[in-house]
Parts: structure tokens; sequence; C-alpha cells
């Protein structure tokens, strides 16, 4: 397992998108973000789907709450989730330069990534349709294109992102998918790129990785949208 200090050129685009739930370009105050949902003007009330997303079989399939996970499974302890260890599985831990904070996981398998980080939710209402929306209108002014499908965990999104390519800095485009689960009082999003962004047999591989994942929301109160805190393993010590 490795430390991450700096996302490759070829992540970096893909950074703004999955750091937090909205873009730095969007970002809020702590403050507004608590209160998005209870605060939303009375005209748009209505259209904004607060409702939960997740696989009707989540509780038993996974992603798992830390209530529902197999308590004698030998799982890796990163705080906010746990991730159950699997032949040729890389794990690596996504860090933001200018806080030195764990912001995401990311994981290596099956010639594919998996990108994850789990955030603090309402108790009776999801984030992921509203979040969504947020990935497709940056994704957008990034000059990308985003397409909303029906996936193995309910509505997902597949992009084509623009990113910076090659030693001479060349332009491309990668291929991504987005994908959200709500749980109790959490959210956990991934995003899936390599061959099981496009390929049926790698994307059911990495979406059983996903399905795999625990949250570990905690009891301690924390404001929506917030994310939950991720830590080295204890067995781990940070590398340069």
């Amino acid at each position: 397992m490795s430390k991450k200090n700096k996302n490759t050129a070829a992540e970096t685009e893909l950074a703004a998108d999955v750091t937090e739930p909205e873009s730095a370009e969007l970002e809020e105050s702590s403050d507004a973000q608590s209160t998005a949902v209870s605060a939303v003007d009375a005209e748009d009330a209505d259209a904004l789907d607060i409702s939960k997303s997740a696989p009707v079989d989540r509780a038993t399939e996974g992603p798992f709450d830390e209530s529902e996970a197999n308590a004698v499974r030998p799982y890796i302890d990163l705080g906010g989730v746990k991730i159950l260890p699997r032949d040729g599985l890389n794990l690596r831990l996504e860090v933001e330069e200018s806080t030195k904070r764990i912001v995401a996981v990311g994981l290596d398998y099956a010639g594919s990534t998996l990108q994850i980080q789990p955030f603090a939710a309402p108790r009776s209402t999801g984030l992921w349709h509203e979040t969504r929306e947020q990935i497709q209108d940056q994704i957008a002014r990034q000059g990308g294109t985003v397409t909303e499908r029906d996936g193995t965990f309910g509505p997902e999104l597949l992009a084509e992102v623009p990113v910076v390519s090659g030693s001479d800095g060349s332009a491309g485009t990668r291929i991504a998918r987005f994908v959200g689960v709500d749980g109790p009082r959490w959210f956990l999003r991934g995003v899936i790129a390599g061959e099981a962004a496009t390929n049926a047999e790698a994307a059911a591989l990495v979406e059983d990785l996903f399905r795999s994942v625990v949250v570990v929301r905690g009891s301690s109160p924390m404001p929506p949208r917030d994310l939950i805190p991720l830590v080295m393993p204890p067995t781990a010590a940070p590398t340069d």
C-alpha cells in the first residue's frame, strides 16, 4: 500500500470531481453545506429529489454499514471505510496537498481503478440524486460528456472526461463511471476507470469490490456532505 501525495497528470482533472461532493468551483462554506437541503428555496423543494438511492439488497449484499458487516472478516481499517483484502488488490490513499488529509481511497484491481469516498448524510434522505447533477454540470464545464444510465447500484454516470495525457502534455479523454449508494446516515461514492468502465466482465469484478466496502459512520454529529475521516491503517507507516 502507498500514500499518494500528488495525482498523476491523467488523474488531475478527475480529482476535482471526486474529492468532495461539490467541486472547488462549487465549494460552499461548512455552514452552507450542512444546511443545503433544509435551506432549499420553496419553489425548488419539489424539484429536488432527496430520496435515497441504493440497491434493494444493499443491507445484505453491500456496500455495508458497520452494523451489517461480518465481524470476523479481516478488514483493512481506514477509519471511515473498511476494505476486504483480496488477491490482486492494491490499495492507495489519496492525500490533499494543502491539508495533508486523506480524501479518498484508491483501489487497483482487475485492470481497473476504483476510487471511493464516504460522506455523512441525513438519516432519512439521500445525496446521490443531487450529487449526480453536480457532477454532470462540472464535467460539462470541463468540456466532457456524460450519459446517465441504470447500473448495478441504481442510477450512474458514464463520463468522458478531458485529461492531460503523456509527457508532452497533450490533451486526451478518460472514460469513467460515477456510482453512488445512500446508506444509513452515510453516502458512498465511487469512480470506476480502466477496463471496468467499458468491459462487462471487468465491471462485475469491480462492482463486487465496491459491494464489499464497509462504511463506518460513527456516532459523532457531522454536517451532511462532510467527508467521513479516513486514516492510515494502524499497521502501516507513511511513505515518502
